[in-house]
């Protein structure tokens, strides 16, 4: 049976790109990409495309590519456009299904939408959280509302391991962790695919 998971942050640049990789490449499930703002030659699908090894996957169209590395509702209105969510249709596959976000969950996609309102109540949504000042708080609002909502939530921590941290938020969200992804020298193919066989067991 299908399953589609939603990977989303607990802020921009925690490390989802690399860990969408590793879970695609886990799965062999497919990739979509949403909405990408900025970086158009060499975009986070492009990225994830390099880095896994298996031959099922494949990799979905962004719905909006916009010009400018922004929150999307800004790129938007410098591209001259506004984001309509009735037009981010989900691929037909019958493939699993790795989803990335942009940036975090409450980031506005227009005046009145955010990333968490293209989530559909099926999917199994994992949060990438990563260790800096003010990270406990941004996780504990991340997984407690979705949580609240009713969803199926995990965590990647991505980054070297911060005991007291990762100690409160298991405390206080007893949200399951899937795995961790150090600060690598490089992520290639090989790199990717080794935290693929750490992870499958737990996905």
């Amino acid at each position: 049976m299908k399953t589609t998971y939603f990977v989303t942050g607990i802020s921009t640049d925690v490390g989802k790109t690399i860990a969408s990789a590793i879970l695609v490449e886990a799965l062999e499930a497919d990739y979509w990409k949403p909405v990408q703002a900025g970086e158009l030659s060499f975009c986070d699908t492009k990225k994830v495309e390099q880095l896994v090894s298996n031959k099922t996957s494949k990799f979905h169209a962004n719905s909006y590519a916009l010009k400018t590395p922004m929150s999307p509702h800004a790129a938007a209105e410098i591209d001259n456009i506004s984001i309509d969510i009735k037009q981010i249709v989900e691929p037909k596959t019958k493939n699993n299904l790795v989803i990335e976000g942009a940036g975090g969950l409450l980031v506005p996609l227009n005046n009145t939408q955010t990333v968490f309102d293209i989530i559909k109540p099926s999917y199994k949504v994992i949060v990438v959280s990563r260790h800096y000042l003010g990270s406990i708080n941004h996780t504990l609002l991340t997984v407690n509302f979705l949580k609240e909502k009713g969803f199926d939530v995990s965590l990647i921590y991505s980054g070297n391991e911060h005991k007291t941290t990762e100690d409160i938020i298991a405390k206080m969200t007893n949200a399951s962790v899937i795995g961790r992804i150090n600060d690598e020298p490089y992520f290639d193919k090989n790199v990717v695919r080794e935290y693929a066989e750490l992870f499958k067991k737990k996905l």
